[in-house]
């Protein structure tokens, strides 16, 4: 996964823990639209993962 995704992704757990929800979404939508089949795969790794940073305090 390109780097700039993975912050992005970073990013709007950030935003979802701060119930900033519609910007978290503004931020991840466009890269996961973004991405090939390859990338798309990583990223749904990623997010089951990483589920537990859009609900946790950092």
């Amino acid at each position: 996964m390109r780097d700039s995704t993975r912050r992005a992704l970073e990013r709007a757990a950030e935003l979802t823990r701060q119930g900033r929800l519609t910007e978290a979404m503004a931020t991840a939508e466009p890269v996961i639209l973004a991405a090939d089949s390859y990338e798309s795969a990583e990223i749904g790794r990623w997010l089951t993962d990483h589920a537990d940073d859009f609900i946790k305090e950092s």
